[in-house]
């Protein structure tokens, strides 16, 4: 099977980007690949975005959204990400089950239990060769969004963000070997090295 990798951070770290610099690069040496991301890729994901990050009328409890978000990526899991990496696709996501872990799990406080049971479900067990965690101080991160819209989660308090941070940090730390952690305040085009250099040692050839 193709190699399945996952971009994670929080807002304004920059993951999109470098998540499209990867896939650029790996078009451009003829590498078959695909990019997508959670949740609103597919038919139905595109209905759970727009009621997770912009409802504005209605009040989601965090158990709701943990049972949406897995919704979606079992959607997005079985018609996208899977097929592609059966065909001999290798696969870049932003964002994928960790998100949830660090969002519901450390963020909203569910029982990391459920969550865990939750995304085990979600994903149909596909774990990613290799998560990508563009780490930065949650300030500064926000500030990358402002003169912005916000959607649900980017306007959270302080507290929340640091609490999804810190819950990242944790999930690197008992996988290391999955985890590539990187500053994200080094500029893109370092980031961008950092990524390659990890990646083309992994990458079918």
């Amino acid at each position: 099977m193709a190699l399945f990798i996952t971009f994670e951070g929080g807002e304004g770290c920059g993951k999109s980007v470098q998540s499209r610099r990867l896939y650029r690069r790996l078009s451009k040496l003829a590498i078959p690949v695909l990019l997508t991301h959670e949740p609103g890729v597919t038919a139905l994901g595109g209905k759970i975005t727009r009621l997770l990050k912009w409802s504005k009328d209605i009040n989601i409890s965090p158990m709701a959204e943990l049972l949406l978000f897995n919704t979606s990526r079992v959607q997005l899991v079985e018609e996208v990400i899977l097929p592609n990496l059966e065909k001999g696709v290798n696969v870049i996501c932003d964002r994928y089950a960790d998100s949830t872990t660090a969002y519901q799990g450390y963020g909203r406080g569910l029982d990391m239990n459920k969550v865990v049971a939750v995304n085990e479900i979600g994903t149909t067990g596909l774990t990613p060769d290799l998560t990508v965690l563009l780490d930065m101080p949650v300030e500064k991160g926000l500030s990358r969004k402002s003169g912005k819209t916000k959607d649900r989660f980017e306007a959270e308090s302080l507290n929340f963000h640091r609490r999804v941070r810190e819950g990242y940090l944790k999930l690197s730390e008992q996988e290391p070997e999955r985890w590539l952690v990187i500053d994200a305040e080094k500029s893109k085009e370092e980031i961008a090295g950092m990524i390659w250099q990890k990646v083309s040692k992994l990458i079918p050839r």
